[in-house]
């Protein structure tokens, strides 16, 4: 009886022993994963205000064209989608377009910067972020994917008008065996152009 009691107090102090060494792994883990996420942050933070400032001068390449946050627009969530910022373009005093920075889920999680005119021709569509299937929803942030149109996914959206939304099999092309991430792209666009939309009454009203 009494070999029994010493292997089950052996047994319980080697659980908590094992629980012990496990707590400290995820602590020291927690903290270099908080250490690295420090140093990188910024760097993406970086990285994405450049890639947004060359969207922006490529959706309105004329001269004369400044750059602004919407004013009084702090971020807005629709359901699921959220606008980031939006962003207005400026020329001799006018609001003369803006673009939208608008994440939400798609296959995964994507987050686009959608550029538009003032009478709602779409200027150019980037993606900051895409994290759906290889081979099938990154076709739509894929530079050498191109659709039976000839035009990339991404590309396909700019010169047409956003007043009246985008619908697959209508006014766009879905990429086949992606359907779920081209509609979700859609709605992306749809409320980034909305938004903007907004944006640009509020903004002109002033």
């Amino acid at each position: 009886m009494s070999d029994k009691k010493t292997g089950n107090k052996k047994d319980s102090f080697e659980m908590i022993r094992l629980g012990l060494v496990l707590a400290l792994y995820a602590s020291v883990s927690c903290a270099v994963l908080g250490l690295v996420n420090n140093f990188t942050s910024p760097k993406i933070a970086a990285n994405q205000t450049a890639k947004i400032d060359t969207s922006m001068k490529q959706f309105f390449p004329e001269d004369g064209f400044s750059f602004e946050k919407a004013e009084g627009f702090n971020g807005k969530n629709l359901g699921s989608i959220k606008i980031e910022q939006v962003i207005l373009a400026k020329k001799d005093g006018d609001v003369l377009g803006g673009a939208a920075q608008v994440s939400g889920p798609t296959y995964d999680q994507g987050t686009i910067l959608v550029g538009m005119k003032k009478d709602g021709t779409v200027q150019g569509l980037k993606f900051l972020k895409l994290t759906d299937s290889p081979g099938f929803g990154l076709k739509a942030n894929d530079s050498t994917f191109t659709l039976p149109n000839g035009k990339t996914f991404y590309g396909q959206f700019e010169g047409k008008n956003a007043s009246e939304g985008f619908k697959a099999g209508e006014n766009f092309d879905a990429i086949s065996g992606a359907t779920i991430t081209s509609n979700a792209v859609a709605s992306l666009i749809n409320a980034g152009c909305a938004s903007i939309f907004e944006a640009m009454g509020e903004n002109n009203e002033q």
